[in-house]
């Protein structure tokens, strides 16, 4: 089995501490997925993030249904340099680890690494679809993420300045 790499670094407006919880909110991933997957969650939230958390999601990839459920398999929500990493449990792959690391920028910024490592599985079969549409289906997901996440992560960081405490 070929195990793929796809690592994205995005800056985003704000300190680690503004910037994570938004990624810390499960129900998110439906605002920076592209509206053709039709990604919902379907795990009812309020999502308690932790190791060990199991989210499960629905979507469609080519107009197949797909349920996907993933595990929260390491969670750092409170050090200098957050991080967490989910990791498949059902769906589409044979392996999908994403790690996300969110790591201080000066003062105000905040540089975003998403790492995933993914497999098809299936072989020499799996290897074609890759190299015909899977690679760029991914790689398709995460440039609708970098181009719609800085005005979201933006504006949960202001909702959330403007709640009192």
């Amino acid at each position: 089995m070929r195990i793929h790499t796809l690592q994205r670094r995005q800056v985003l407006d704000g300190t680690p501490a503004e910037v994570f919880p938004f990624f810390a909110d499960a129900t998110n991933l439906e605002a920076i997925t592209p509206p053709l997957l039709r990604f919902r969650v379907i795990t009812p939230a309020p999502i308690e993030m932790a190791v060990g958390t199991l989210i499960e999601y629905r979507l469609r990839i080519h107009g197949l249904p797909i349920r996907w459920q993933t595990l929260i398999q390491r969670w750092d929500a409170d050090a200098r340099t957050p991080s967490f990493v989910d990791t498949q449990l059902r769906g589409p792959y044979a392996l999908w680890h994403h790690t996300h690391t969110f790591e201080p920028v000066g003062d105000d910024r905040t540089e975003m690494t998403d790492t995933v490592r993914y497999a098809i599985g299936f072989g020499p079969l799996g290897d074609l679809a890759h190299t015909l549409f899977v690679r760029r289906d991914v790689e398709a997901i995460f440039e609708h993420r970098a181009r719609v996440t800085p005005a979201l992560v933006a504006a949960d960081i202001a909702r959330r300045a403007a709640v009192p405490a």
